[in-house]
């Protein structure tokens, strides 16, 4: 399991928050973009999306 958190530059669909939030907890990022699709279905997935989006920095 990685210790940071940071969206990477590669495997990335939108802005890599999926992707990184799967590399950090070590789940499939297919699954944690489901997760984040029905989250925004249900609740508040995209408000979510963007505020990780801001938090977690970019890979260097």
């Amino acid at each position: 399991m990685s210790t940071a958190l940071v969206r990477p530059r590669s495997g990335k669909v939108i802005a890599g928050v999926c992707a990184a939030l799967a590399a950090r907890f070590g789940l499939p990022k297919i699954l944690v973009r489901l997760g984040f699709i029905l989250f925004g279905l249900f609740g508040v997935g995209e408000l979510v999306y963007i505020v990780l989006w801001i938090m977690i920095p970019k890979a260097t």
